[in-house]
């Protein structure tokens, strides 16, 4: 059967359309994808709200996945024909300073990203440059490994954290990033981790990912959890939400604020920085250090992204898989995309 592609040519415009591999040249990988997620930033692109500068039309979208190596570029590496791969999105450009000191995704060239300039996993195959890849242990779950982008993201929010044995932690939203966050802060073995939102149906998923209880945020504000924790992951990128990880943040504390949110209504003032001493850190993407550290999690058994998982869904129904992420009253934590026909066949 001829391969497809999911193309957004402009904001608005969907389609799926016929696609061959295509092969890769020097430094490059061809991969099969096997599954690939859909996130708020997917709907950004389709609904032309992503900032100007981090997308370019027609593109096709998919930047959560994995697979496995199909075929390599001339000279490159043939054992890892076969192998469940993973790649970091960001196409860094690896000499400029940032890139030096190991913040790949502060590098100061031309924004290039998997699914946002360049094409993405919403098709049957991807070409990728090698470099990128993170090979993972042969019969690796490919389901659970297509959370690892979002996982590095929340990685890298934990590593700037910086938490340690015994502490108390608290994780602000219980979405893909927050829950992702929970379960490698809850590997470290804190003394306390209470997770916060406004979904009440979210308790269980919580529980399963490591968190001991969750907490309304008007639960949270209250009482006996203002300043009480060591370290806050703010992950919800509602309003409010990065004032009121600071509010839970005890004195001389840290917080690591990794949402994004027009928090016009709810701004952070110094004086509730300054007064309590935080040491207030933000995160964008996820640097190569990131990856690695959310790639061993999983091959150790201490990350699981195929728990958040609540759908599954072919290329072709990717209308209904944007219908999914768009129903706030519905119960879809992570979407997946496969490729295969509605009728189960493999392309």
């Amino acid at each position: 059967m001829t391969g497809r592609a999911v193309w957004i040519d402009a904001p608005g415009q969907l389609e799926i359309r016929p696609a061959e591999p295509v092969a890769p040249g020097p430094g490059e990988v061809l991969v099969r994808v096997a599954r690939a997620g859909i996130c708020g930033s997917d709907r950004e692109v389709l609904r032309g709200t992503r900032p100007a500068g981090f997308v370019r039309y027609p593109v096709v979208p998919g930047h959560e996945w994995s697979g496995t190596v199909a075929a390599v570029g001339p000279a490159g590496d043939k054992a890892l024909v076969g192998r469940p791969v993973v790649a970091e999105g960001f196409r860094s450009c690896r000499v400029c300073a940032a890139c030096r000191r190991g913040d790949t995704n502060l590098c100061t060239a031309p924004y290039e990203e998997t699914g946002f300039t360049c094409p993405g996993a919403w098709s049957d195959h991807l070409v990728v440059p090698g470099h990128l890849l993170h090979v993972l242990p042969l019969g690796a779950d490919l389901r659970a490994a297509a959370g690892l982008e979002p996982a590095a993201c929340a990685a890298a929010a934990c590593l700037q954290a910086g938490a340690v044995p015994g502490e108390r932690v608290a994780v602000v939203g219980a979405g893909t990033l927050g829950l992702l966050a929970t379960q490698l802060l809850a590997a470290g073995g804190p003394a306390e981790l209470v997770a916060v939102d406004p979904r009440a149906g979210r308790a269980e998923l919580a529980a399963r990912c490591g968190a001991a209880t969750l907490l309304s945020p008007d639960e949270a504000a209250a009482g006996r959890w203002s300043r009480r924790f060591d370290v806050v992951v703010e992950a919800a990128g509602a309003p409010g939400s990065a004032a009121l990880a600071c509010g839970l943040a005890r004195r001389g504390g840290r917080v690591v604020l990794a949402g994004l949110a027009a928090d016009g209504d709810h701004p952070l003032r110094a004086l509730d920085l300054v007064l309590p001493q935080l040491t207030v850190h933000t995160v964008f993407g996820a640097p190569s250090r990131a990856w690695t550290h959310a790639v061993r999690a999983f091959a150790a058994g201490q990350l699981d992204p195929a728990a958040l998982v609540t759908h599954e869904l072919p290329l072709d129904d990717v209308g209904e898989a944007f219908r999914l992420l768009d129903d706030a009253a519905g119960t879809a934590v992570k979407i997946l995309l496969h490729p295969t026909s509605r009728s189960g066949t493999a392309s």
